[in-house]
This record gives C-alpha cells, structure tokens and sequence, in this order.
C-alpha cells in the first residue's frame, strides 16, 4: 500500500474533509456538533489556516483520497492567549491504527517551528482509547478533566484536556 502524503490543506479538499468530519457528528461524541456540515458551512471554518503562522491545517492524503487531517486554531479570543493554540485531528473511519495520526501531528510540528506558538492544548470527550493513546504518544499530558460539559446523544460527556509545550525543553 502506498504511504499517505501530508501536506497542508487546499480549497479542493473541503468535500472530502466535511465528508470525514460529518462520521463523527453523526455517529459519535467525539465532537461535540451535532448537525452534520456542508461544504458551504464549513468554508469559513477552512479559511482561518494559512501555510504558515499558529494555525494551520494538513490533510494525509492517498491517491486523491484525504485520510486525515490535523490542525491548531486559536485557544481563546482573548490576546494573551495567542501562543497558546488548540488541535484538531480527524482521522477517515476505518483507516485508524496506520499510523496517519503520529504523521499528521508531526508534520504539524514540524510546519508549526518558527511559528508564534508556546503551547498546544487538545480537548477530548471521554472515554476515547485511541486519541488518549496518540496524544501521550506525542507528547500530550492530561491537565484536567471538564465533567459534563457537552451534552449529546441523550447524556453528558466528560471532556479531558491534554497539552504540550510545541518545543521540548
């Protein structure tokens, strides 16, 4: 099989990544939206990331198909947050245990070096196993558990918080 190219996101790929989001608002709490997108929706979701500075989005891709796609937006609105930024990865299901989530997040730090960003901080509902795994894997430690915070599918959902400073030492 041949090995998923990571590059940073283009116009062309919205369909395919609302396509993959929407699984998850359909059929998961693993988002906390719970009425699927459409790429018209979702355009202005896209067009916050550039191809360099704190937020950005890449997509693993595999003979036109995305797999994946991991990103980091802004934490909080307030400025002295600015360095501080949080992610977001997606991965297509049933392409899950590939290894496309360590790819996409080290790409991701990689594009992210000389950028404006200290910190990075992942939200998680709870329990997700393999997420949980991925981000202690990359370097994410828990910092705090929000109980009951997103209400979805007839009950509460707890959400875990992860960080990681982006440059070690």
């Amino acid at each position: 099989m041949t090995a998923a190219v990571t590059r940073h996101a283009r116009d062309a790929d919205l369909a395919q990544i609302v396509d993959l989001y929407n699984h998850y608002v359909r059929e998961t709490a693993i988002t906390f939206d719970i009425e699927p997108f459409t790429v018209e929706t979702r355009a202005a979701w896209l067009a916050q990331f550039r191809e360099t500075g704190p937020h950005q989005l890449l997509v693993a891709e595999r003979g036109g198909e995305i797999l994946g796609y991991a990103g980091t937006m802004p934490f909080r609105a307030k400025a002295a947050y600015d360095r501080s930024v949080e992610t977001t990865i997606y991965i297509r299901d049933g392409f899950g245990g590939q290894g496309l989530g360590r790819a996409l997040y080290e790409a991701l730090f990689d594009a992210l070096e000389g950028a404006p960003v200290h910190r990075l901080l992942a939200g998680m509902t709870l329990p997700n196993d393999a997420s949980d795994a991925l981000h202690r894997r990359m370097g994410f430690e828990p910092c705090g558990v929000f109980p009951e915070v997103g209400f979805k599918f007839g009950r509460y959902w707890d959400v875990q918080w992860y960080d990681r400073p982006l440059r070690a030492g």
